[in-house]
């Protein structure tokens, strides 16, 4: 298999983000999100993972708050990523939420919170978000909600509700 080239999302790339994310999710919901988000100008960072010329994955980030803390410092919350079925398991999706949680600590992103595997995102550092006294507006089995400190120390003393963009209440 060729290297994989993780870059950001160039204007050319939405039609093959829409492709991938419908195709990774079975279902068009997400692609509509990311297709919203991107619009409302919240997509903080958006990547592709391109092979041969082929985009073969994405993720995005977009702001989130906490309720209790609205002038807390910046946070994104990584979703969706995606992966073509036939692409996962090589490592792609994995390539992408390094290159995105890089970018965030650059662009100095205090925290990120994810919806998703323990076993998948705790490799990347993330956890239980209940261990930093956060929760999700979303209900969710525990420990799905999860997030890791990309500025040390950034979480001492808050707690509370994290809520995503307004976007999200669509799908």
């Amino acid at each position: 298999m060729s290297p994989v080239l993780v870059r950001d999302e160039a204007p050319a790339d939405v039609d093959a983000i829409r492709d991938v994310v419908t195709r990774a999710f079975e279902q068009a919901a997400e692609a509509a999100l990311v297709d919203a988000l991107r619009r409302a100008g919240k997509a903080t960072i958006s990547l592709v993972a391109e092979q041969e010329g082929r985009v073969v994955g994405h993720v995005l980030f977009s702001p989130v708050t906490l309720a209790e803390a609205p002038h807390a410092p910046f946070a994104s919350g990584l979703a969706p990523l995606a992966v073509l079925p036939e692409m996962q398991r090589h490592g792609i999706g994995a390539a992408l939420v390094r290159a995105g949680l890089a970018r965030c600590r650059a662009a100095g992103h205090s925290f990120v919170v994810v919806l998703g595997s323990p076993a998948y995102y705790g490799r990347f550092g993330f956890v239980d978000g209940a261990r930093h006294r956060l929760h999700s507006e979303y209900h969710v089995p525990p420990g799905v909600f999860q997030v890791i400190e990309i500025a040390p120390g950034t979480l001492a003393g808050k707690s509370g509700l994290v809520r995503y963009a307004e976007e999200f209440d669509g799908v």
